[in-house]
Protein backbone atom coordinates (compact mmCIF):
# COMPACT_ATOMS: atom_id res chain seq x y z
CA UNK A 1 0.00 0.00 0.00
CA UNK A 2 1.36 3.40 -1.01
CA UNK A 3 2.11 5.76 1.89
CA UNK A 4 1.13 9.41 1.49
CA UNK A 5 2.71 12.06 3.74
CA UNK A 6 -0.05 14.58 4.30
CA UNK A 7 -1.61 17.32 6.41
CA UNK A 8 -4.77 19.43 6.55
CA UNK A 9 -4.37 23.15 5.95
CA UNK A 10 -5.93 26.43 4.95
CA UNK A 11 -4.47 27.95 1.79
CA UNK A 12 -3.47 31.60 1.52
CA UNK A 13 -4.24 34.07 -1.26
CA UNK A 14 -1.35 35.19 -3.48
CA UNK A 15 -1.31 38.75 -2.07
CA UNK A 16 -0.66 37.37 1.43
CA UNK A 17 2.14 35.17 0.07
CA UNK A 18 3.66 38.19 -1.71
CA UNK A 19 3.64 40.07 1.62
CA UNK A 20 5.39 37.13 3.30
CA UNK A 21 8.03 37.16 0.56
CA UNK A 22 8.72 40.85 1.27
CA UNK A 23 8.92 40.14 4.99
CA UNK A 24 11.39 37.30 4.46
CA UNK A 25 13.59 39.62 2.40
CA UNK A 26 13.71 42.02 5.37
CA UNK A 27 14.60 39.23 7.80
CA UNK A 28 17.27 37.34 5.86
CA UNK A 29 20.73 37.97 7.29
CA UNK A 30 23.34 38.16 4.51
CA UNK A 31 25.07 34.90 3.63
CA UNK A 32 23.22 32.84 6.26
CA UNK A 33 22.96 29.26 4.94
CA UNK A 34 22.02 27.61 8.22
CA UNK A 35 18.47 28.97 8.07
CA UNK A 36 15.97 27.12 5.86
CA UNK A 37 13.55 29.72 4.52
CA UNK A 38 10.17 28.37 3.46
CA UNK A 39 9.12 29.23 -0.09
CA UNK A 40 6.53 31.97 0.60
CA UNK A 41 4.33 30.61 -2.19
CA UNK A 42 4.00 27.27 -0.38
CA UNK A 43 3.24 28.74 3.08
CA UNK A 44 -0.11 27.58 4.51
CA UNK A 45 -1.93 27.47 7.84
CA UNK A 46 -1.61 23.89 9.09
CA UNK A 47 -4.59 22.61 11.08
CA UNK A 48 -3.44 19.00 11.50
CA UNK A 49 -0.30 17.14 10.46
CA UNK A 50 -1.21 13.53 9.67
CA UNK A 51 2.20 12.10 8.72
CA UNK A 52 2.49 9.09 6.42
CA UNK A 53 -0.87 7.42 5.90
CA UNK A 54 -2.01 4.49 3.79
CA UNK A 55 -3.46 5.58 0.46
CA UNK A 56 -6.74 3.84 1.29
CA UNK A 57 -7.26 6.30 4.19
CA UNK A 58 -7.46 9.32 1.86
CA UNK A 59 -11.21 8.97 1.20
CA UNK A 60 -12.11 8.51 4.91
CA UNK A 61 -9.94 11.53 5.80
CA UNK A 62 -11.69 13.61 3.14
CA UNK A 63 -15.06 12.47 4.50
CA UNK A 64 -13.98 13.43 8.05
CA UNK A 65 -12.98 16.88 6.76
CA UNK A 66 -16.34 17.30 5.00
CA UNK A 67 -18.16 16.36 8.20
CA UNK A 68 -16.02 18.75 10.28
CA UNK A 69 -16.85 21.77 8.10
CA UNK A 70 -20.60 21.13 8.05
CA UNK A 71 -22.38 24.11 9.56
CA UNK A 72 -19.19 26.19 9.64
CA UNK A 73 -19.62 29.34 7.60
CA UNK A 74 -16.71 31.11 5.91
CA UNK A 75 -14.79 33.45 8.20
CA UNK A 76 -11.94 35.92 8.08
CA UNK A 77 -8.40 35.78 9.44
CA UNK A 78 -5.51 38.17 9.23
CA UNK A 79 -1.77 37.81 9.16
CA UNK A 80 -0.04 39.96 11.74
CA UNK A 81 2.68 39.75 14.34
CA UNK A 82 6.12 38.27 14.03
CA UNK A 83 7.86 35.92 16.45
CA UNK A 84 9.87 32.77 17.03
CA UNK A 85 9.52 29.41 18.73
CA UNK A 86 10.51 28.73 21.45
CA UNK A 87 11.54 32.40 21.96
CA UNK A 88 13.67 35.22 20.51
CA UNK A 89 16.80 34.15 22.41
CA UNK A 90 16.78 30.56 21.09
CA UNK A 91 15.15 30.84 17.68
CA UNK A 92 14.26 27.51 16.08
CA UNK A 93 11.23 28.55 14.00
CA UNK A 94 10.44 32.02 12.64
CA UNK A 95 6.69 32.61 12.31
CA UNK A 96 3.99 35.14 11.50
CA UNK A 97 0.90 35.15 13.68
CA UNK A 98 -2.72 34.68 12.66
CA UNK A 99 -5.59 36.59 14.26
CA UNK A 100 -9.14 37.60 13.39
CA UNK A 101 -12.01 35.18 13.96
CA UNK A 102 -9.81 32.90 16.05
CA UNK A 103 -12.75 31.33 17.89
CA UNK A 104 -14.13 30.01 14.59
CA UNK A 105 -10.67 28.79 13.58
CA UNK A 106 -10.19 27.00 16.93
CA UNK A 107 -13.64 25.43 16.64
CA UNK A 108 -12.87 24.18 13.12
CA UNK A 109 -9.52 22.77 14.21
CA UNK A 110 -11.13 20.97 17.19
CA UNK A 111 -13.84 19.49 14.97
CA UNK A 112 -11.12 18.15 12.65
CA UNK A 113 -9.17 16.69 15.61
CA UNK A 114 -12.31 14.99 16.91
CA UNK A 115 -13.33 13.50 13.55
CA UNK A 116 -9.80 12.32 12.76
CA UNK A 117 -9.48 10.66 16.18
CA UNK A 118 -12.23 8.31 14.99
CA UNK A 119 -9.86 7.25 12.19
CA UNK A 120 -7.02 6.52 14.60
CA UNK A 121 -5.14 9.84 14.46
CA UNK A 122 -3.95 10.82 17.92
CA UNK A 123 -5.21 14.27 18.95
CA UNK A 124 -2.50 16.89 19.50
CA UNK A 125 -1.80 17.45 23.20
CA UNK A 126 -0.34 20.94 22.74
CA UNK A 127 -2.71 23.87 22.47
CA UNK A 128 -3.36 24.87 18.85
CA UNK A 129 -1.30 27.99 18.09
CA UNK A 130 -2.17 29.27 14.60
CA UNK A 131 0.90 30.55 12.77
CA UNK A 132 2.62 30.60 9.39
CA UNK A 133 6.16 29.21 9.36
CA UNK A 134 8.63 31.46 7.53
CA UNK A 135 11.89 29.68 8.40
CA UNK A 136 13.50 26.89 10.40
CA UNK A 137 16.93 27.19 11.97
CA UNK A 138 19.19 24.20 11.40
CA UNK A 139 20.57 22.29 14.40
CA UNK A 140 24.21 23.34 13.91
CA UNK A 141 23.45 27.06 14.40
CA UNK A 142 25.19 28.53 17.46
CA UNK A 143 23.39 30.14 20.38
CA UNK A 144 24.85 33.50 19.36
CA UNK A 145 23.52 33.22 15.81
CA UNK A 146 20.07 32.26 17.12
CA UNK A 147 20.06 35.26 19.43
CA UNK A 148 21.23 37.57 16.60
CA UNK A 149 18.32 36.35 14.43
CA UNK A 150 15.98 36.96 17.37
CA UNK A 151 17.27 40.53 17.53
CA UNK A 152 16.54 41.02 13.81
CA UNK A 153 13.02 39.66 14.36
CA UNK A 154 12.47 41.98 17.34
CA UNK A 155 13.61 45.02 15.34
CA UNK A 156 11.65 44.22 12.18
CA UNK A 157 8.45 46.19 11.70
CA UNK A 158 5.66 44.04 10.31
CA UNK A 159 2.64 46.28 10.37
CA UNK A 160 0.90 45.30 7.17
CA UNK A 161 -1.93 43.18 8.56
CA UNK A 162 -3.45 41.33 5.63
CA UNK A 163 -6.94 39.86 5.93
CA UNK A 164 -7.99 36.80 4.02
CA UNK A 165 -11.17 34.71 3.82
CA UNK A 166 -11.28 31.10 4.96
CA UNK A 167 -13.62 29.27 2.62
CA UNK A 168 -12.20 25.73 2.57
CA UNK A 169 -9.79 23.31 4.19
CA UNK A 170 -7.48 21.20 2.05
CA UNK A 171 -5.91 17.80 2.41
CA UNK A 172 -2.35 18.32 1.19
CA UNK A 173 0.38 15.91 0.08
CA UNK A 174 3.92 16.71 1.20
CA UNK A 175 6.72 15.20 -0.90
CA UNK A 176 10.15 15.69 0.62
CA UNK A 177 13.00 16.54 -1.76
CA UNK A 178 16.54 17.85 -1.32
CA UNK A 179 15.31 21.32 -2.26
CA UNK A 180 12.51 21.18 0.31
CA UNK A 181 8.95 19.93 0.53
CA UNK A 182 6.67 20.04 -2.51
CA UNK A 183 2.99 20.42 -1.66
CA UNK A 184 0.01 19.41 -3.76
CA UNK A 185 -3.69 19.42 -2.97
CA UNK A 186 -5.36 16.03 -2.69
CA UNK A 187 -8.90 17.06 -1.77
CA UNK A 188 -10.88 19.97 -0.35
CA UNK A 189 -13.88 20.56 1.91
CA UNK A 190 -15.68 23.87 1.43
CA UNK A 191 -17.18 25.88 4.25
CA UNK A 192 -20.80 26.80 3.57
Amino acid sequence: MEQVRCFIAIGLPDEVKAGLKQLQAQLKPGGQTSIKWVDPYSVHLTLKFLGSVDGDKIDPITAAMAEAVQGVSPFSLKVEGLGAFPNLRRVQVVWVGVSGEEDKLANLQQRLESNLAGLGFIPEKRRFTPHLTLARVRDQVSAGEREALGQIIAETKFEAARSFPVEAVNLMRSQLTREGAIYSQISTAELK
